[in-house]
């Protein structure tokens, strides 16, 4: 009896053991923005305002160091990742766009502009045409400097207040608007056309 009820409990300690193997890890918490340090002073060419057109038009992002940060602060520093991000106007009511302190959660900075490696003591810059894919709305850039190891450990942004427009493509070219428009004429005329000669057989 004594064995038995001690292999019910081996096999049970077996069932949880694998049964923890199976689930999936906790995910990690990511890097905090709050935490890092506001260290590159990041600038874009596009005025406040301005509308930039998917696909076609061109804004030039610039980023350095901060005049405030003490020298050999970026010693750490090996790349940069530039971002374009939702402005607060563009994520209201839009879960899929907001912003979270967690940057593993955040979805506000979705846009990768670039990434290259960072030059210690130089300013960097990258024209950046505005990809055909990105939706219409109101946009900031944000640049995170990254460590060896890919993981951000300062940021710099030109912020919302400096944030500018983007017009979407619709996906309907203009010959489209031009070729539906002269088919909702012909219809017009054509029931018109048979609308008169259906009168003038009941006329006859």
């Amino acid at each position: 009896m004594m064995a038995r009820q001690g292999g019910v409990v081996s096999l049970s300690l077996l069932a949880v053991l694998l049964l923890g193997a199976c689930l999936p890890a906790p995910a990690a918490a990511g890097v905090l923005l709050s935490t890092l340090p506001k260290a590159l002073a990041v600038t874009a060419s596009a005025k406040p305002g301005q509308v930039l057109h998917a696909g076609v038009d061109k804004v030039t992002v610039t980023w350095s160091l901060n005049t405030t940060e003490p020298a050999g602060a970026d010693a750490a520093y090996k790349n940069v990742k530039v971002n374009l991000c939702y402005a607060p106007v563009s994520q209201k009511d839009r879960g899929w766009r907001k912003s979270n302190d967690d940057l593993s959660k955040d979805k506000a900075c979705q846009f990768k502009v670039t990434q290259q490696a960072y030059a210690a003591g130089a300013p960097g810059s990258f024209e950046y045409t505005v990809a055909r894919d990105i939706p219409s709305g109101s946009y900031y850039v944000r640049a995170y400097a990254l460590d060896a190891s890919g993981t951000q450990v300062a940021y710099g942004q030109t912020g919302p207040n400096a944030a500018f427009d983007v017009a979407g493509i619709t996906g309907i070219h203009a010959s489209i608007k031009v070729a539906a428009g002269v088919f909702s004429a012909f219809s017009v005329v054509a029931l018109a056309f048979f609308f008169v000669v259906e009168n003038r057989k009941k006329n006859k």
